[in-house]
Order: C-alpha cells, then structure tokens, then sequence
C-alpha cells in the first residue's frame, strides 16, 4: 500500500479557496467549496468494499487542524474494522420529550444553512414551513399525519400549485429528517408517490404557476405602446421581452456582458437561478436598444439600467411601469410565459431549444453532460422569429424612432418608468 500524503492545504489557502468543488487536504480529507461559497469538510472512505462519505460540519465550526484530527480518528477507526458512520448513527441521542415538527424543521434548516443557493431560497424554506405549514409547526413531530398534511396543502395546491408542491417536498424532507433520528416511525405522510398523488390532482394538471401572462396574440399591440414610451424602463421591458430573460437578469445587466459584434448577451452564473453561465442571442432591436444607451464613458461594470443613484431597480419599477400603461393585470415575469406558449403553439422549434432560450435545464444530469453545447445559433434563429412576431404590428407613424440617450432626470428618479 502506497505512503498517504497528508497535510496538502494550508490554513492561509483554506481561507483564501473560492472555486466551488472538493478540495483535497490527503488522506481522504477534503475542504468542499459550495456554489454559494460555504466550505465544509468531508472525508471519504472505504468500507466493506463500498466508498463512504462523512461530512465534519461547515469550516465555520470546524478549523483545519480539528478536521485533519477528526479524519485521523476515522482513518483509525476503519483500520479496526469500525464504520465510522454507522457508530455515529448509533450514538445519536433520542430526546425523550415531545419534539416538535418546528423544532426539527430549526435543526433541519441549520444543518443546511451553508447550503442554500441564497439567502432568498433560505427565507422561502422558513416562510413556507412556519407561515403556510403553521398548523403543522407545533405539533409533536410523531403525531403528524395524512390529515395533518392535507389541512396544510389543500387550501393553496388548486390556486399556488409550484408553491403547494414545494411545500408538500419540505414538509416531507424534515419528516424524513425525523425518522432519521428515530422521532418518527412508518411511512412519511408527505410522500407524494403513492401516496398524496392518491387524493389530489397530479402537478401538470394544476393551473401553471401564478404568474398572470399576456396572452401572445395580444403581444404585438402591447408592444406598439410600449415602443411609444420614452422611460429608461420601457426600453428595459421591451429588452426583457425580446430576450425573455428574467426580470433579475435584465434589471442587473451591466455593459461587460454585452458584445455588440456577436449580438450576444452572457449573463453570469451568479446571476443565473440555474447557476450556469446562460448566453444570450441579440436580435437586431435589441442590438438598437442597447446601442441607444451606451455612452462614450461607459465602464464594464456600469449598469445598463441604473437608477438615478446608479443602484439596480427593483422588480417594482416593472410593476409600476404596467400599471401606468393600465395592464396591471399581467406580470413582468408572465411575459416568459407568452413567449413558451408561442414557441409551442407557432413554431415547429424544437422543445429543446425552446427551454433552453428559457435557461431551462433539460434531461437528467447524465444527458446533460454529453450536450454541452448551449444551441445558440438555433435558438437565435428560435429568438428571430420571436421578435419578428412581436414587433409584426406597425406602430403610428410619429412614434419615436430610437429612445433618447438620457431619459429626463424626473423619469430616473421615478424608477425610469
């Protein structure tokens, strides 16, 4: 058996590593650095002829030196024919008071604080299982049932669907979490295969998402008044629209991630929800938009859109925008909505592009790694036709050609709209 070479990180590169990935200090020792930037240690073994992994908890709470003495410990441990995981499962502690579903949620949730892609997906975790699962929030865990469940799911699975369902997974999630650690015994009442599929509808029949969508036979004419709208963030939705990007997206577009010679927008990753760099095709309005608001003194790092205090806007400034054209009951989001049920009902695109023009992962991870190309030349040809169709209604003749470079300061400082 070869020498293990140990002790390959130092503490000053510990602190310093940010590409997310599993980093190895030897002897099955390794600092993994999440997309979100939390590291924590794990450390890989084999046992009875299978890989094991046992994570050491987050860099936070545990230094480079008790880490390397924790693998060190399991190292010995597996040398004496101990499975290291298997004796801590053992040692577990089981609370003899009633624990609570919310106290297992708390610990749940913690346990996984350096693992959420944001703090935004952290909140709608606790939003969702302390406000929409209340009932269920101090109830003794063992006691939650079916019935329990359902109360919580019925009276949001018929108008919130996607958020029903990501609450019914959550739920089932920190139940799991319970039997783990023997607070619950028998099958988890928030299982949705073979079990609450039994009583409510499948999720495709449910009514798609919540966002309020512009049906597409309406959008040229929506379009003609907002190309008729000088504001900064008029010129932002008409962008948004021809791109059917993210509000997100367009709102934090900065001018390094445009190239006006290959007509192509590249939002970062740490922009994307995906989290994968998501490359844009340019149609040529599009290309004129842009140019119509690029100064002379523009920086990489300038933002496209800012506001008067050169900040991002908020997703209110879109809000607002649709509410002074007196379409308040769309949504700025709808409009990716409009844009798939074109491309299905109208074009003969194939869905993989189509999803892929939305940043949308098709496939599993295995056929995900053997396409790694992004389409774009045909989802450029997929966003032509998209921008053809929606600018195909002639605007009045004395509409403005091109938006002014600067829209006057009382626009900017109403958020442009």
């Amino acid at each position: 058996m070869g020498r293990i070479t140990l002790n390959k990180l130092s503490a000053r590169r510990v602190q310093a590593l940010t590409e997310p990935g599993r980093h190895s200090d030897g002897g099955g020792l390794y600092l993994v650095v999440d997309e979100s930037g939390a590291k924590r240690w794990v450390v890989f073994y084999r046992f009875g002829g299978k890989r094991r992994e046992m994570g050491l908890g987050s860099l936070l709470s545990v230094p480079l030196a008790r880490a390397r003495e924790c693998a060190a410990e399991i190292r010995e441990k597996v040398a004496e024919g101990l499975d290291p995981i298997a004796e801590r499962r053992a040692t577990v502690p089981v609370p003899t008071k009633l624990t609570t579903f919310g106290e297992v949620a708390d610990t749940f949730m913690a346990d996984r604080a350096g693992l959420w892609r944001n703090d935004k997906h952290k909140r709608q975790w606790r939003q969702t299982l302390e406000v929409q699962a209340a009932s269920l929030w101090v109830m003794p865990v063992a006691a939650v049932d079916t019935k329990a469940v359902l109360a919580v799911l019925r009276p949001i699975w018929f108008t919130k669907g996607e958020t029903a369902m990501r609450l019914r997974g959550r739920i089932e999630r920190v139940l799991d979490a319970a039997r783990a650690i023997g607070l619950r015994s028998g099958d988890n009442p928030a299982e949705w295969r073979g079990h609450i599929e039994a009583v409510l509808p499948r999720p495709k029949k449910l009514a798609r998402g919540h966002h309020a969508a512009l049906p597409y036979a309406d959008l040229p004419g929506f379009m003609v008044d907002l190309r008729q709208r000088p504001a900064a963030m008029a010129r932002a939705l008409e962008l948004l629209i021809l791109t059917a990007a993210r509000s997100g997206e367009v709102r934090g577009m900065t001018w390094g991630e445009i190239d006006f010679a290959d007509a192509v927008w590249t939002v970062p990753v740490d922009r994307m929800k995906a989290k994968r760099v998501h490359r844009v095709p340019l149609c040529p309005r599009a290309i004129e938009i842009l140019a119509s608001r690029r100064l002379a003194y523009s920086e990489p790092g300038d933002l496209v859109f800012p506001t008067g205090k050169d900040t991002v806007h908020s997703d209110m400034a879109f809000t607002a925008l649709l509410k002074r054209m007196e379409r308040d009951e769309i949504t700025t989001h709808g409009f990716r909505s409009t844009f798939r049920d074109w491309a299905a009902d109208e074009t003969s695109h194939p869905r993989e592009v189509i999803e892929a023009a939305l940043a949308h992962l098709v496939g599993d991870d295995t056929e995900r790694a053997y396409r790694r190309g992004d389409a774009l030349q045909k989802r450029r040809a997929l966003m032509a036709d998209w921008a053809a169709f929606a600018l195909s209604a002639q605007p009045p003749s004395s509409a403005a050609g091109s938006p002014p470079l600067h829209p006057p300061d009382s626009e900017r400082s109403n958020e442009d709209g």
